[in-house]
């Protein structure tokens, strides 16, 4: 079967599973979505998404997260882990969008990657859900759910990234991957998949 034949398939497979495909982190505009990506890496979702209600109670606006002591972004922010680090991530962000983009999100690639703590799994994120361009985050579940399927063969997230751009639906890319987060966490699980109940054991290659 070509890949772009079973793209198609695990396309429509997680279409049914999971009819709506969204980032399970919460954000109300694009810095705060920027914010909580950033506050991710090493770190869950769910435990994002109960640190950041304080912090977007207290910091409203791209300004006043350039203004803000960097110590006490991090005693918000330390529950998230490696919290020196993303604090000024997120303060030295901030003051670059300012200086450099007229206090906009970046909607593109290069210029995301130039932000401080910003990589190309974030900055696929913030294209694909902030600004509906055809994206591919290349997280742990994607990869892992990507190679066991059989539409790649690599476990580094760029060459990922370009291969799925490849063969997937540009329309559907974003949502697809929301979609492998979910199935990577319900039931293609890193320790156990649960394959007896996974809608693409039919033409997985790990079950082939």
């Amino acid at each position: 079967m070509r890949k772009k034949d079973l793209a198609l398939k695990a396309v429509e497979a997680l279409k049914k599973d999971y009819p709506e495909a969204k980032c399970s982190l919460e954000a109300s505009n694009p810095f705060e979505l920027l914010v909580a990506t950033r506050l991710s890496a090493q770190c869950t979702d769910a435990r994002v998404n109960i640190v950041t209600p304080a912090l977007f109670e207290k910091y409203k606006t791209i300004e006043d997260y350039a203004n803000a002591k960097v110590e006490d972004v991090e005693e918000i922010v330390r529950p998230c882990g490696f919290f020196r680090t993303k604090a000024n991530d997120i303060v030295e962000m901030a003051k670059k969008i300012i200086s450099d983009f007229n206090g906009r999100v970046p909607d593109n690639i290069e210029d995301l990657t130039s932000l401080p703590g910003v990589g190309r799994k974030t900055a696929n994120l913030i294209c694909g859900d902030v600004y509906h361009k055809p994206a591919v985050v290349a997280d742990t579940h994607l990869i892992r759910i990507s190679n066991r399927i059989g539409l790649v063969n690599s476990k580094n997230p760029k060459t990922v990234e370009m291969e799925l751009k490849k063969i997937l639906p540009p329309e559907e890319s974003n949502d697809f991957c929301h979609r492998m987060v979910l199935h990577g966490r319900a039931v293609c699980v890193a320790r156990k998949a649960k394959c007896d109940i996974c809608s693409m054991k039919e033409f997985c290659k790990k079950k082939i």
